[in-house]
């Protein structure tokens, strides 16, 4: 996957991601988009010689990026996570936030990402955190 590809698949994961969550939450959810990238752990020991890792990322948080910021930051040497989860966390009257929580595991062989039977690879798309005692059907605030 090229740079541009990827940030492709990140716009279109995130419209999607924001068409999704209309359907849970009230807030207005505006389409100028912010994001937080949430480095999980690499589980580098399990797949020593089959992916890239970045061990110093694990439990990194890196808060209100662009889109480009994203896949400066993700792109690396033309590989990116297996997987990423994204879901609307806050609206303003500015900008729509999503974290993206991202694999440890970076690899170019699409093959590999998760979500490619969907067509939204790497990309999962995810609800909004859901509140204590949700009920389904009724719309709630971020």
């Amino acid at each position: 996957m090229t740079k541009q590809d990827f940030l492709f698949h990140l716009q279109g994961a995130s419209f999607i991601a924001l068409k999704f969550a209309e359907r849970y939450v009230k807030d207005k959810l505006i389409t100028d988009f912010k994001y937080n990238v949430i480095f999980t752990p690499s589980h580098h020991t399990i797949y020593p010689d089959h992916f890239d890792f970045y061990p110093k990322d694990e439990g990194t948080i890196k808060l209100n990026l662009t889109d480009n910021e994203v896949v400066d930051l993700l792109y690396r040497n033309n590989k990116i996570p297996i997987w990423i989860d994204i879901n609307v966390i806050k609206s303003s009257r500015k900008s729509t936030t999503f974290n993206l929580l991202c694999a440890g595991r970076y690899s170019n062989n699409k093959e590999e990402f998760y979500y490619k039977d969907n067509g939204s690879a790497p990309f999962g798309i995810k609800s909004p955190q859901l509140p204590i005692n949700y009920k389904e059907g009724k719309k709630f605030g971020l």
